[in-house]
């Protein structure tokens, strides 16, 4: 299996509001930068899609390490989603979990590869991250010009 790192990120200005994913896969000495965004969202939709259209643009299984800032993310993973599929997508407290549509295709991504979550601080100064920020806040801007808000 290839060995990637991949370094993911969500913006949004307003929230909700235009928002933006980024991220930057990287196989050897080789680097792809992904990017895109979308009119009405919220930073946590921003956050799951980095990830989701990150792996997903990988085109055999891998071992991955992926780097994201988002507390959400990680937990979701690694706390409520077992627990949320066992309950039919119900949190602890019986109601509908939000971005059910994204948790599915992230869980779907994630069963296809090996992969290792870390967590880095964001706004901290990794290059990685801040590189898949940067990308993120353009995917943002994007979205922001076709609306015609910015």
């Amino acid at each position: 299996m290839k060995a990637i790192t991949i370094y993911s990120d969500g913006a949004c200005k307003g929230n909700p509001g235009p928002g933006g994913w980024g991220a930057v896969l990287r196989y050897g000495a080789a680097e792809k930068r992904i990017k895109g965004g979308e009119p009405g969202t919220t930073n946590n939709r921003m956050e799951l899609t980095a990830a989701i259209q990150a792996l997903d643009s990988l085109r055999e299984a891998c071992e991955v390490t992926l780097f994201t800032d988002s507390t959400y993310v990680m937990k979701g993973l690694n706390e409520w989603l077992s627990g949320w599929k066992r309950r039919g997508w119900r949190t602890a407290d019986g109601k509908a979990v939000k971005n059910q549509d994204l948790w599915e295709r992230l869980d779907a991504a994630c069963a296809r590869h090996k992969i290792e979550w870390r967590w880095v601080k964001g706004h901290n100064g990794d290059p990685g991250n801040e590189l898949a920020d940067r990308l993120a806040n353009e995917g943002c801007l994007e979205a922001t010009s076709r609306v015609g808000g910015g």
